[in-house]
């Protein structure tokens, strides 16, 4: 954070924003103030709006304008604490952001998967109860005084380039998946959102095309990121509106970017034409942590930082996480660049969602979630759920001679070697908070045999290469080889991009001569959030077999030891492209282009557009045991007519164009699989649906349209239906950014079956 907002921050923290141990925040609208009693704005009975409006009635203007911070005043007259907006929930109540903290009746809380982990698992249902344990800690620490209700969380940006240090913190790289992901964790930390009431408030970021932090000199806060509107609409923008429009989320996160000249917390066809305009958002919109300074300061797009306020309030800013909007809104009413009615219009909107918290309602004990406290958090329940996250994301990449999983009776004695085989905190990655504990790779697998354990490096950037020999001594003394090697924070990071996709330093070295040295089978566990090439070990004989684990939480060495041993049968998939080194050495990180560009060279991003050589492709993932697919329904054909019938739309030039289109009043297509487990063993087989459409003047690439995981019996079947709504799954995006659905034959890619679905005009 810059200078300006850490000042501004000591200066606020005046001892109202958190109150230690196990004692309750104070809080509005006490029945027993008799000051506060009568107020209009704390009567439950009386619709929210009029509540919110009757409560800006009576502040001035100075309070108005210190209401519009992250960190806001309280307001003792009228019985109103102070409040700080930003936490952080991303894989569990994180202590990154200042609206929370560890310690006394709260020490840890539970730390799941790293998202880029979670994505790996294809599952809704687990992201949805991920999202329910991290709200029950989090209003749990809020009753105890350690934490907030608005948690800036989930990071649902395109995982566009493997070097991105952030990509870790996302979904991945397909936008249909980091959509599902973000409306499935959003459900379940804002909760069933009876009665408009929220449990959490949780925000989707960064918005938009934010995936560069600091590379080649490059860094984020002077990116002008250069997007089609095709790339915009198919790409870029696809999760965050289907967290709006499908998670019905609280808050929408504006980057600290511009995207075609113009900062996004700046541009109002971004924020007030979009988010609040065509999605509808029933919530706040907040700047990433001193956007609004930086639009000024650093890139220079307004002349004084009065201009810079006026300009991101009146494009729909509601919330400056920093000290901007304190400092200079109410000069820039002063100079008739803004309106107390645009501040009132932020402040409505911020307001609106602290009444659907119930901050306004009186004694939270009485409400809804307000007996949840220190027994809540670090349950056996959750810590389970954590490692059944860490299971279901564990990814096998390569099995040969069907190597795993290992024999305790035959594998008696393992080396676990490696820089990241006995790490705790790079198991949970970056976000976090302090976790209630750990279960390191070699602890594990200790479980399971005898180990010996040699780090060969003394950290991930493996420097050196002295301790090679015990490693390889270790190798020659066991039965089998675990190497844990990979990433962590010191290598991807926010702020802190990769230039290359190689393991660091002398970690290729030491798998190698530890490979040749073993006198069993070897296997690569890796640990990181992006990509690494790893070709070397696919093409070598003496490794058996390669796991990608991510950055698998607190459970994570239980999760890769039940892996290896079987306990647990792999089902993950990987959520992008595992790229070949020399990809990253063509492509600069600030091309944001999607397609390739053959008159350049240039290759495409994602397994949508990119058809060079990879190491491991999107969706890949193997088990032990064997799956296959039959369809047993399958519609042929769907007739547009029909969908113009329910929708705003014009059929024209072969395809028919879809304009401001409720998809969920088109009809769904039902398709029927049966997935037979035909192998030995139990497991959970995740089914990717893909849509082509129609050859000729549209892109023949496919593209994921949906997804199921289920578990599936050894020798049994299970039927699986997955819906593909025709305007959303269907259409394409054509280079004005308009989408339509191609007439012709859509070409469905289901697991191995390919079925044709015939798109018609008719009458």
């Amino acid at each position: 954070m810059r200078s300006l907002f850490l000042l501004f921050l000591l200066v606020c923290f005046n001892g109202v924003l958190f109150w230690g141990g196990e004692g309750r925040v104070p809080f509005a609208c006490d029945p027993k103030n008799a000051i506060t009693r009568g107020f209009k704005f704390c009567r439950v009975n009386v619709a929210t709006h009029a509540r919110v409006q009757d409560l800006i009635g009576r502040l001035t203007l100075q309070e108005k304008i210190r209401l519009l911070v992250n960190n806001a005043i309280a307001i003792p007259r009228l019985g109103i604490q102070g409040y700080e907006w930003w936490s952080e929930a991303l894989h569990g109540v994180s202590n990154v952001g200042p609206g929370t903290k560890f310690g006394g009746a709260f020490p840890a809380a539970t730390s799941f998967p790293q998202v880029i982990s979670t994505a790996a698992s294809f599952n809704q249902s687990l992201w949805n109860q991920i999202g329910r344990v991290v709200s029950d800690e989090a209003r749990a620490m809020y009753n105890g005084g350690m934490a907030g209700l608005t948690y800036w969380s989930p990071n649902v940006n395109i995982f566009r380039d493997p070097r991105w240090g952030r990509g870790q913190e996302t979904p991945g790289e397909d936008p249909v998946l980091a959509g599902q992901y973000a409306a499935s964790y959003v459900h379940g930390l804002q909760g069933d959102g009876a009665g408009n009431r929220l449990k959490v408030a949780a925000c989707c970021k960064h918005y938009t095309a934010y995936d560069l932090d600091n590379w080649n000199s490059i860094d984020r806060f002077h990116f002008n990121a250069m997007v089609s509107k095709q790339d915009l609409e198919e790409t870029y923008n696809v999760p965050f509106k289907a967290c709006v429009l499908d998670g019905k989320v609280a808050s929408v996160m504006c980057s600290y970017n511009q995207v075609n000249g113009k900062p996004t917390c700046a541009d109002p066809d971004l924020l007030r034409n979009t988010i609040r305009g065509q999605w509808r958002l029933n919530g706040y919109i907040v700047s990433d942590c001193d956007s609004v300074q930086v639009l000024h300061e650093s890139q220079h797009y307004t002349k004084t930082p009065e201009e810079a306020v006026a300009n991101s309030i009146r494009a729909g800013l509601d919330l400056d996480c920093g000290p901007y909007l304190a400092v200079y809104t109410e000069g820039a009413i002063r100079n008739k660049l803004l309106s107390e009615n645009d501040v009132n219009r932020a402040l409505a909107n911020l307001i609106t969602v602290q009444m659907r918290l119930g901050m306004y309602d009186g004694d939270p004990s009485t409400h809804p979630y307000g007996r949840l406290g220190p027994k809540d958090v670090c349950t056996p329940a959750h810590q389970d759920l954590a490692l059944q996250a860490a299971r279901q994301s564990i990814v096998l990449l390569q099995n040969n001679r069907n190597s795993l999983p290992l024999s305790p009776t035959r594998h008696r004695t393992v080396a676990v070697i490696g820089p990241n085989s006995d790490v705790t905190v790079t198991m949970i990655g970056n976000y976090a908070g302090v976790a209630c504990g750990y279960t390191t790779p070699l602890q594990g697998i200790t479980r399971y045999v005898r180990t010996i354990h040699q780090a060969g490096c003394v950290d991930v950037s493996c420097g050196g290469n002295q301790l090679f020999g015990a490693a390889e001594v270790a190798a020659r003394q066991a039965d089998a080889t675990v190497l844990v090697m990979g990433l962590d924070q010191s290598i991807e990071a926010e702020a802190r991009d990769r230039d290359g996709l190689f393991l660091p330093g002398l970690q290729q070295e030491l798998v190698s001569r530890v490979a040749l040295a073993s006198r069993g089978p070897v296997v690569l566990v890796l640990m990181c959030g992006g990509p690494a090439d790893v070709s070397f070990a696919k093409n070598d004989p003496k490794i058996s077999a390669i796991l990608w684990v991510g950055y698998p939480g607190q459970a994570g060495g239980t999760a890769l030891a039940d892996v290896l041993f079987g306990t647990t049968n792999p089902g993950g998939r990987l959520p992008m492209t595992w790229y070949p080194h020399e990809y990253v050495t063509k492509v600069p990180m600030t091309t944001m282009d999607m397609r390739p560009n053959p008159a350049t060279g240039y290759p495409g991003r994602t397994y949508r557009f990119y058809k060079g050589p990879v190491v491991f492709p999107f969706g890949y993932g193997l088990s032990y045991t064997r799956f296959t697919h039959t369809l047993a329904q399958a519609p042929k054909e769907v007739s547009l007519s029909r969908l113009q019938a329910l929708t705003n739309s014009t059929i024209s030039n072969q395809a028919m164009r879809l304009s401001h289109v409720d998809c969920n009043k088109a009809p769904e297509l039902g398709f029927h699989i049966d997935v037979k487990n035909e192998g030995p063993m139990d497991g959970a087989h995740t089914l990717l649906v893909y849509s082509k459409p129609p050859s000729g003047r549209w892109s023949e690439t496919k593209r994921l349209v949906g997804f199921h995981r289920v578990h599936v019996p050894s020798g049994s079947k299970q039927r699986v239906k997955i819906g593909i709504h025709a305007c959303e799954h269907l259409s394409v995006v054509d280079m004005f950014g308009i989408r339509r659905i191609p007439f012709g034959e859509h070409e469905l890619h289901i697991g191995d079956i390919k079925h044709s679905l015939s798109v018609q005009q008719l009458n």
